[in-house]
């Protein structure tokens, strides 16, 4: 795939080609979708598509290099901005879920499509749900070091839980449920550091 180099300005054929992808892939899936019709609501020449992208898998890796951006950006935001971070990602969760076109979670909708564990969209795959895992294993060892882990692997299956019935059942009963099981999951957590013996 190609790349913009440092202070370029990046090819605004390629900009409509990945939004175009982004939008059409999270709302109708990757499979189902060809090339020949992003080239056309994006507006571009196949010439043009083959240059930036030299095959849908790179496009498909560019759409998901750029959702795990977004998601990126949006929790940096939310540590830095908040006093309980954790609290303050479940809601940014939470009100994903209640969001107009809400489908779920791009990268398990992705993983559904590709269960090869050596495809590299799988791979990128894995390396964003790490990143999010590494993230809150750090802010959950300010809570309890100890079960920082294990809690931020019970933080992810909650997530991944409330991401799949959102687009299913009731989104704001959704959210509920999956913030109710945030905070019990914060409090017991907090419990913990409070009850062991200092030193």
């Amino acid at each position: 795939m190609t790349t913009t180099a440092p202070g370029a300005r990046p090819s605004e054929a390629r900009h409509r080609l990945l939004t175009t992808a982004t939008r059409i892939f999270y709302s109708e899936g990757i499979h189902s979708v060809g090339v020949d019709r992003i080239i056309a609501e994006a507006k571009v020449t196949r010439a043009t598509f083959y240059r930036h992208f030299p095959s849908k898998d790179d496009l498909i890796l560019a759409y998901l290099r750029e959702v795990h951006e977004m998601d990126r950006g949006a929790v940096d935001t939310v540590i830095t901005t908040n006093s309980r971070p954790l609290l303050a990602i479940a809601n940014s969760i939470a009100e994903s879920i209640q969001s107009p076109g809400f489908r779920g979670c791009a990268f398990l909708n992705a993983a559904a499509e590709y269960p090869d564990t050596e495809h590299p969209v799988r791979q990128e795959i894995i390396a964003h749900r790490q990143w999010f895992l590494d993230t809150l294993t750090t802010l959950m060892a300010q809570v309890h070091e100890e079960t920082a882990e294990p809690a931020a692997r019970h933080f992810v299956m909650l997530r991944d839980g409330a991401m799949a019935a959102g687009c299913l059942f009731d989104p704001a009963l959704v959210s509920e449920t999956f913030l109710r099981g945030v905070e019990g999951l914060l409090r017991i957590t907090a419990e913990r550091q409070s009850t062991e013996p200092a030193g």
